[in-house]
């Protein structure tokens, strides 16, 4: 390790690469990194290290599974080769979202020089995300008795969080009936034992489906029909909104884990914002939500749902990080409702 070059510490090499500190642990564990470590036990990163780590993340941002990088690391051709097709696809796919863009400018010079300006909000919208910007407002049902709510600057995953009885579910069946295209997933598809099926007439949606399906399996996802259904809906391409209710429902940790990363890495460039209903931490990992994510707490007294901003300290902080638990501590107490001392049944 050179003297000049200080290592890092694990805090200072996840902010230099743009990760979280979590994810560093998780490439260690996959053996993709190996730190020093101090003789206080602390992990650091020499140089050598951390060129790595920046192969590795640019890896991880072309959509190459754990697995995949790995293989890439070890200069398997065959990997190499999908590293380099990934790439260009990404390329593709960038071209033509900079074509869509000059188009979408020259249809803003068209209607200036007819002599309708843009608004703000247009200009927003149509040069950045889809739905940038996009607000909906709506009277809250029942626990809340008709209170006006609005939700404004959706993101790309929005977390619905509660406690049982918090009238949750009844906001995301609402927020579904007033986005527009809005699709409300319920618990019913757990009951859907064949979902191939669904697939034989749609070879372009099957075909999306199955390489997520690979990726999330190389990721130590255990494949379901729980997960082939929820993959069939969020590899839809229908434009709106898609509301999941319990998004975690039938799928064991590694499975939750793999599912968000992939949510995760594809939420800047997804054009369909979703709507995650969840009480697991695998799911809603509140040190790894990022700018794209946000958090809707149902307070358990029925008051408006809140915006929550993911701080320790702030508003409503505690009472989200309250309604999570781990998928093995959720699964142990599934339908289980606590009472309070002395309270009647």
């Amino acid at each position: 390790m050179s003297a000049s070059v200080p290592a890092l510490s694990a805090s200072e090499a996840a902010r230099q690469l743009g990760v979280s500190i979590k994810a560093l642990r998780l490439y260690e564990k996959r053996g993709l990194l190996t730190p020093a470590r101090t003789p206080s036990g602390y992990r650091v990163y020499s140089p050598d290290e951390m060129a790595r780590a920046v192969t590795i993340v640019t890896l991880r941002a072309l959509g190459l599974s754990l697995s995949q990088v790995a293989r890439v690391l070890e200069d398997d051709p065959q990997c190499v080769e999908l590293a380099l097709a990934t790439h260009e696809a990404t390329l593709g796919s960038e071209g033509r979202k900079l074509a869509a863009a000059m188009e979408k400018v020259r249809t803003l010079r068209a209607e200036l020089a007819r002599g309708r300006a843009p608004t703000a909000a247009e200009l927003t919208r149509m040069l950045t995300r889809p739905f940038a910007g996009t607000s909906v407002a709506f009277d809250l049902p029942w626990p809340w008795g008709g209170e006006r709510f609005e939700l404004s600057d959706i993101r790309a995953i929005t977390y619905i969080v509660g406690p049982l009885g918090s009238g949750k579910t009844r906001l995301a069946r609402r927020l579904a009936e007033a986005l527009p295209g809005g699709v409300f997933l319920g618990l019913e598809r757990l009951k859907e034992s064949a979902a191939s099926s669904r697939l034989a007439d749609h070879p372009a949606l099957k075909l999306r489906v199955d390489q997520t399906l690979a990726w999330l399996v190389d990721e130590g996802a255990v494949t379901s029909d729980a997960l082939a259904v929820l993959l069939i809906a969020l590899e839809d391409e229908s434009p709106g909104f898609l509301i999941v209710d319990m998004v975690e429902e039938g799928l064991d940790q590694p499975t939750q884990e793999a599912l968000i990363a992939c949510l995760r890495q594809r939420a800047t460039t997804a054009a369909r914002p979703l709507f995650l209903m969840t009480r697991s931490s695998a799911i809603l990992d509140l040190a790894a939500v990022g700018p794209e994510e946000a958090i809707l707490l149902c307070p358990a007294n029925h008051g408006p749902p809140i915006r929550v901003v993911p701080r320790p300290g702030a508003p409503g902080s505690e009472a989200v990080a309250m309604c999570l638990a781990s998928p093995e501590v959720r699964a142990r107490t599934a339908g289980v409702i606590a009472l309070r001392p002395g309270a009647r049944s």
